[in-house]
C-alpha cells in the first residue's frame, strides 16, 4: 500500500495538458477544488465529475496510474463515508438500531461526498503528473509574485513547497526499502494489535529520519557547490507564456463554474 502513493510524480507526455502553461494549471486545479465545494445537488456534482473524466482523458494519464493515487485514500474515504451515512437524521428510516438510525438522506449524503472527495484527488493528481517539479515552481513563483512587495521570499517559498511534492515519491521508496530490510531481519510489522504495529514501526522512523536528513543536506550543498542563487536575477531556460491551450482551458472553467451555479439554482440542494 505504502508504494500505491503517487503523489508528487511527473509522467512525462505531449497531451494537451502537458503543454500548458503552469500557471493555467494550478489556477485551474484551485478553481476546481472550490468550485466543488459549490455544488450541492448530484447534477452540478455530476457535471464536475464529468470534466474530471473529461480533463483526465485530455492528459492522456493511465487509469490504472490515476487508481493508484486513489487507493491510498480508500481508508479515509469508506471513514467519512461511514460517517455521513449516520450523521443526517433527515428523511425517511431505512434502518434503525439503538442509536444508530439509517435514513435515505444519509446514504445520498455519504455517496455525495465520496464521489466528491475522489473527483477532487483525481483532478489535483492531473497537475502533479502534468507538471514537472520545475515548471510547477515557476508557476507558483509567478502566481505569488504579488506578495513581493510586502517582502515575502516568494522564491524560496516556492523552491520548499516543489522540493517537497518531489520528495514524497522518494520517502516513499525509502520507506519500503527499510520496510523490506527489516522483514529481512525476522521483524514483523503486519500482526499484533494497534499499539504493537505502532512499536514496530520505531525501526523505521528512526532510518528514514536519518535519510531524509541525509537527502536534505546532501540537496543543500550541492545547490551551493553549484552556486544556486534563487530570485532576482535567475533566468530561466524556459520562459512561460500564455498560448491558445491555456486560453481555452480557461474558457473550459469559466464554463464549468457558469454551469455548477446554473444547476445550484434550478435544482434543490441535497447538503
Amino acid at each position: 500500500m505504502i508504494t500505491d502513493v503517487t503523489i508528487g510524480q511527473y509522467l512525462p507526455g505531449t497531451s494537451f495538458m502537458h503543454k500548458m502553461d503552469a500557471r493555467v494549471k494550478i489556477v485551474c486545479t484551485l478553481s476546481y477544488i472550490i468550485t466543488i465545494f459549490l455544488c450541492k445537488s448530484f447534477w452540478s456534482l455530476g457535471l464536475m465529475v464529468l470534466a474530471a473524466v473529461f480533463l483526465t482523458l485530455v492528459s492522456r494519464v493511465p487509469i490504472c496510474q490515476l487508481m493508484r493515487a486513489l487507493r491510498p485514500v480508500v481508508f479515509i474515504l469508506l471513514f467519512t463515508a461511514v460517517l455521513n451515512l449516520f450523521y443526517s437524521k433527515s428523511g425517511a428510516v431505512l434502518w434503525q438500531w439503538r442509536f444508530l438510525v439509517l435514513t435515505d438522506k444519509g446514504v445520498y449524503t455519504a455517496v455525495f461526498m465520496a464521489v466528491r472527495i475522489l473527483s477532487l484527488i483525481a483532478v489535483s493528481a492531473l497537475l502533479t503528473y502534468t507538471t514537472t517539479p520545475t515548471a510547477l515552481t515557476d508557476g507558483i513563483e509567478k502566481l505569488l509574485s504579488p506578495l513581493k512587495l510586502v517582502k515575502v521570499p516568494v522564491h524560496s517559498l516556492a523552491m520548499m513547497m516543489t522540493l517537497a511534492l518531489r520528495f514524497i515519491p522518494t520517502l516513499i521508496e525509502e520507506i519500503d526499502r527499510i520496510m523490506r530490510a527489516q522483514k529481512a531481519r525476522g521483524a514483523d510489522l503486519e500482526t499484533g494489535g494497534f499499539i504493537t504495529r505502532a512499536k514496530a514501526l520505531l525501526p523505521i522512523l528512526i532510518p528514514l529520519f536519518v535519510s531524509a536528513f541525509r537527502r536534505a543536506y546532501d540537496l543543500a550543498y550541492a545547490m551551493e557547490c553549484r552556486c544556486y542563487r534563487g530570485g532576482d536575477g535567475r533566468t530561466r531556460m524556459k520562459q512561460m507564456k500564455l498560448g491558445v491551450r491555456d486560453a481555452l482551458a480557461i474558457v473550459f472553467h469559466i464554463a464549468l463554474i457558469a454551469g455548477v451555479i446554473l444547476l445550484g439554482k434550478l435544482f434543490q440542494p441535497l447538503i
